[in-house]
């Protein structure tokens, strides 16, 4: 088979300066932090929000699925649309919709409404992140590129931790009796803030030949996407009705259609949504393919340790965050040395990354069997300390390696693929392994069925380790 190849457009600046000085990163990089901060973030405000609003289990999932489905399925059209209309333009744009999405969050009078909010949110999350790859593409080279998509990689991971560290601190501290509000109206001044340095400090950067909006691509990776989330973030608490299995049926259909329509238009001269041409890139396809197992054994650890925490050992939402300050800690001064590490041994840094947490979580499994039901901080330390420990020495590099040779032009797509890959698989093991752990609990037992699901993400880390024996050994 032969695919359709062009020569990649140069990438155009509208700006005076078109090189990304260290304002205009800071200031990408909170944009990048604010969407997988509110990803975390309820975690710990879940129980809160149930008693305030009288919220059903299956309404409360929605809250979590709605927003990481809206924002899995629109981040490729998100990086599309800033390769056309300007990077720099949809970013503010997108970070002037969460600014107004958090404000309705935060003063959402029913849990359907916060629904409503949510799945705004993960939409305006859509339209800012992609450009934030993009514009660190567009805008840096050799080092300096190096050193930003470190940069990048270490603010994602700390974003994950601390999002549900600060939801717990927030949550507990209940600023003028706010409770749970709080978690999302703290969005609203860093946004004001974001978009005053955004405006004088990120260059504005498209394409310039940009590609029209692939419509039929976008609905057939929208449902897809979809046919395969709702079921299994709604399934179990609906008791799996038909609907769900129908989904499930569905989706690998829909996945097909998805890539006979994108493998058409990239082989007739189209603009295909994810150009399958994209794949043939040896290190974006390898390292898409690891940080799959990676993100749903992150989020779903995330999720089952909160839910353990709070309702097992029935600690406070301050409590239970701060539980993982060690991990968000560790995994910063890790992430520092990172470049130093991959400088000197590549990509073999991801695997042994893979091989320290797999450390750690097995010694969270241990400290649970062991110490239950007084499992806390202290029990939990050690364990937590090393996974933040191996997470920082794969999550970075792993973004550098899967965009190392996109080029600048499709910088908007290739981030798009790679945080869409991400997105979905956040919330894939938000379901599968929070589904796994409250499916167990009732027969097993809290204790024993967190033991099982830590147990099965280590089957997840072991996967990683093996995907990274055969990541590309240089690291640019």
């Amino acid at each position: 088979m032969t695919t359709h190849t062009q020569s990649p457009p140069v990438t155009r600046t509208t700006a005076p300066g078109h090189s990304l000085g260290g304002a205009g990163l800071f200031t990408v990089l909170l944009g990048a932090a604010l969407p997988l901060i509110d990803f975390f973030i309820v975690n710990v405000a879940l129980p809160t929000m149930a008693r305030d609003l009288s919220a059903s289990e299956p309404v409360l999932e929605l809250v979590v699925a709605g927003y990481g489905i809206a924002y899995a399925v629109l981040l490729v059209l998100g990086g599309r649309l800033g390769d056309q209309l300007g990077r720099r333009r949809m970013f503010v744009g997108g970070m002037a919709a969460f600014g107004l999405t958090s404000l309705a969050c935060g003063l959402a009078p029913t849990a359907w409404t916060l629904v409503i909010a949510r799945i705004a949110q993960g939409a305006a999350s859509a339209a800012m992140l992609p450009q934030v790859l993009a514009t660190i593409q567009a805008t840096t080279a050799g080092p300096r590129r190096a050193k930003a998509m470190s940069m990048y990689g270490a603010t994602a991971g700390l974003s994950m931790v601390a999002g549900q560290v600060l939801g717990g601190v927030l949550v507990s501290a209940d600023l003028f009796g706010s409770g749970w509000r709080s978690v999302f109206l703290v969005n609203v001044p860093v946004v004001v803030v974001a978009l005053v340095l955004a405006l004088r400090t990120v260059p504005e950067t498209r394409s310039a030949r940009p590609e029209r909006v692939d419509v039929p691509g976008t609905l057939l990776l929208a449902l897809a996407l979809i046919a395969l989330l709702a079921p299994l973030t709604e399934g179990r608490a609906a008791g799996w009705p038909l609907w769900t299995w129908l989904s499930l049926a569905a989706c690998p259909l829909l996945a097909y259609a998805f890539y006979e329509v994108e493998r058409r238009a990239d082989r007739t001269g189209g603009a295909p949504l994810i150009p399958p041409s994209l794949f043939a890139l040896l290190s974006l396809r390898r390292g898409l393919a690891l940080i799959v197992p990676f993100s749903i054994g992150f989020s779903g650890f995330m999720f089952v340790i909160a839910v353990a925490l709070q309702q097992g050992e029935r600690l406070s939402a301050t409590s239970a965050g701060l539980a993982l300050a060690p991990m968000a800690a560790v995994f910063f001064a890790t992430s520092l040395a990172g470049p130093r590490l991959v400088a000197r041994w590549g990509a073999r840094v991801v695997t042994a990354g893979g091989l320290v947490q797999a450390a750690g979580v097995a010694l969270i499994a241990l400290a649970a069997y062991r110490t239950w039901p007084h499992f806390d901080l202290l029990p939990l330390l050690p364990g937590a300390a090393l996974a933040g420990a191996g997470q920082a020495l794969q999550l970075p590099i792993l973004f550098r390696i899967i965009l190392s040779e996109v080029p600048a032009a499709r910088a908007g797509v290739g981030g798009g693929v790679m945080t869409t890959i991400q997105q979905a698989s956040l919330a894939l093991g938000v379901a599968t392994l929070g589904t796994l752990f409250l499916s167990l609990t009732p027969a097993l037992g809290m204790r024993d069925a967190l033991v099982t699901t830590l147990l099965v993400q280590l089957g997840a880390v072991a996967l990683t380790v093996g995907l990274s024996l055969r990541l590309p050994r240089d690291v640019v």
